[in-house]
């Protein structure tokens, strides 16, 4: 018999679908219904994601396998039935999505969430989305999970007024329109060619084909490979993305700030499964590692030449996805657990920037006029919203300047990885790693080694240069700077990502040490293999008898 936390991970899937069904059948007027249906659907998706973490680490007794769950839908045996796998990589993107996810919520209520219709359940959706895509254990509802997420982000991105958000959302919405097709073709090719799409089961089949199907799986997986990559933003597939995520809302851009780390986390869960069996080379290695020096080229340039603050946010997005995907295209495991923290330090970082960010544009006396100009364009009576109030909702908080100069400060830091924060300790990890791993003709680091090195401490000088440059010119060069006014909805959300960020750096020796441990159960597949074939096959018999 399963006992109840057996059944925990199919609520990061469940309970977001059901809500978001839910607000459906509800009307935007009901804001009160919808914003507490919300939160209550966020506060259990957090206690489960924290109890799954819990039980990936051991802390909490279980019977799972080498600490890696697995849960039958259907109670159909893997890997004919669909599975749902949660181990430490996928535990710890959970937590990070739904932190990220409380602190979108907690700031889209300020006024984001009523400047047009369905906010609240495509919030939901897209959480549905992303947790799914963490948490599945087949190709076949990666894309599923994939085209969720992706197509209640289109909605999220139109949402409020604006020809530049629609602009930029079509562009969005075709590029990865592009990147859906690819995922299909290469899901049907390697469907073709080894007659399975459990992530498991591949890892297995994978190094067991002939001569010529393995070519075929290999041109498979290139392309899907390419699928990932435009999902994670890597040059020369990353042109869109500082123009759609300046455009777009700031709760919601704080939410797209993790959806460039699902392309990343699908290679590194392919990689992980399907680089053992050396049948393909599109997970990692030289290629990732190319791919990965150009992405962090093309961020150094974007970043210094952008003045616009919104698109600087997204080069620096493009800028952490250039310096995971080199990372992780380097030999062996040294450098997963380093890039797994710089991981969680650059999504907390940009989703407060993207928030952050709005809020200083209302010194430049644009929040005044910003809400008056939704509300007009979608219709909505302010006469009838109780706690609205001018400027913002809800109680204005003392020193707005102040909290945004020095949150501007923080922000900077921890993009730049400077002293003393998260991504000072993530960065130095990294460069420290790098220089540990040697060539065999060498006695001194790598080549490769050398070449990451010089890249990160060019576009960390990149981004100090830059963020100091806009610093100047918002704060301390400008004759029309206003004393905006600030709602606690909206500075708390922006003050717990960042203090999430300090605690990191704090908490930084167990927190490495738990990645660490991460990326050594990435480096023997074996494990997630036996997890899902082994014990999905008992809990089936289990729970046929």
């Amino acid at each position: 018999m399963m006992g109840w936390l057996d059944h925990l991970p199919i609520l990061p899937v469940a309970v977001p679908m059901m809500a978001g069904a839910l607000m459906l059948l509800l009307k935007d007027s009901r804001r009160k219904a919808l914003t507490g249906l919300a939160f209550l659907s966020l506060t259990i998706q957090f206690a489960v994601a924290v109890t799954l973490l819990f039980m990936t680490a051991g802390s909490i007794s279980s019977d799972w396998n080498n600490d890696i769950g697995v849960y039958l839908l259907g109670n159909w045996i893997a890997p004919f039935g669909i599975v749902f796998v949660v181990d430490k990589l996928s535990a710890v993107m959970l937590v990070l999505t739904i932190v990220l996810g409380i602190s979108a919520l907690i700031y889209s209520t300020a006024f984001w969430d009523r400047v047009g219709i369905h906010f609240h359940p495509l919030f939901q959706f897209i959480l549905m989305g992303l947790n799914g895509a963490f948490l599945t254990g087949d190709l076949f509802n990666l894309f599923v999970f994939f085209e969720i997420f992706l197509a209640a982000s289109y909605g999220l991105l139109l949402h409020g007024s604006g020809s530049r958000r629609v602009s930029s959302g079509l562009h969005y919405i075709t590029v990865n329109l592009i990147g859906a097709s690819l995922l299909l073709i290469s899901i049907s090719l390697i469907y073709g060619v080894t007659g399975t799409l459990n992530m498991a089961d591949l890892g297995i089949k994978a190094g067991m084909l002939d001569a010529e199907n393995r070519k075929l799986f290999e041109t498979a997986c290139a392309i899907l490979g390419i699928a990932f990559l435009v999902k994670a933003a890597a040059w020369p597939l990353n042109f869109w993305l500082p123009n759609a995520y300046a455009a777009a809302c700031a709760p919601v851009a704080a939410l797209f700030a993790i959806m460039t780390k699902v392309g990343i986390y699908a290679l590194v869960r392919m990689g992980s499964l399907l680089l053992p069996t050396g049948a393909p080379a599109a997970f990692g290695g030289d290629w990732m590692y190319a791919i990965g020096l150009g992405t962090l080229l093309f961020g150094t340039l974007g970043i210094l030449a952008e003045k616009n603050t919104g698109r600087l946010v997204g080069y620096s997005i493009i800028l952490s996805s250039g310096t995971l995907l080199t990372a992780l295209g380097m030999p062996g495991v040294t450098l997963t657990g380093p890039s797994l923290f710089y991981l969680i330090s650059s999504v907390l970082t940009t989703g407060a920037f993207f928030m952050l960010v709005e809020l200083i544009k209302r010194t430049e006396s644009f929040g005044s006029n910003v809400l008056s100009v939704s509300f007009e364009a979608f219709g909505l009576d302010e006469d009838k919203t109780s706690d609205y109030s001018g400027d913002v909702v809800g109680v204005a908080i003392p020193a707005a300047l102040a909290f945004l100069g020095l949150s501007f400060f923080t922000c900077a830091i921890l993009i730049a990885c400077m002293p003393p924060f998260s991504g000072f300790v993530a960065k130095f990890a990294l460069l420290s790693s790098a220089l540990e791993l040697t060539d065999n003709n060498l006695t001194g680091p790598s080549i490769s080694a050398w070449l990451l090195v010089i890249a990160m401490l060019a576009s960390g000088l990149a981004t100090v240069i830059a963020l100091g440059r806009s610093g100047v010119r918002l704060f301390w060069n400008s004759g029309t700077l206003q004393t905006p006014k600030l709602s606690i909805r909206e500075a708390i959300p922006v003050s717990v990502l960042l203090l999430s960020c300090i605690a990191l750096s704090i908490f930084a020796g167990p927190v490495m040490d738990f990645l660490t441990e991460t990326a050594s159960s990435l480096d023997d597949p074996n494990q997630y293999i036996n997890a899902v074939i082994t014990q999905a096959s008992n809990k089936a018999i289990a729970g046929g008898q």
